[in-house]
């Protein structure tokens, strides 16, 4: 007997208005702080330089799918509890 696989796609819609923007916010610096890890031992940890941790802190910098899983991974926390997407207005 043949299985079959049924492939469900799935496909959504986002509006966004012409003068919104977002922003992705992070908690590293407090969960860093909290777990008494400096910059350093943390970007050691994730393989990135600590100017990288100094710009995810700040918001300089938007990291990457693996990089926001390595975070995620050594605090041992929810990728969504570190990350967080934030509507901005342009106006």
């Amino acid at each position: 007997m043949t299985k079959f696989l049924s492939v469900c796609k799935l496909n959504f819609t986002l509006s966004i208005k012409s003068n919104m923007s977002f922003t992705i916010r992070n908690t590293i610096a407090l969960l860093r702080n909290k777990q008494k890890v400096t910059q350093e031992e943390l970007a050691e940890a994730v393989e990135v330089s600590r100017q990288t941790i100094i710009a995810l802190e700040k918001g300089n910098y938007v990291p990457s799918l693996v990089l926001a899983l390595r975070v995620s991974n050594f605090f041992r926390k929810p990728i969504e509890k570190i990350f967080n997407l934030e509507e901005e207005s342009d106006t």
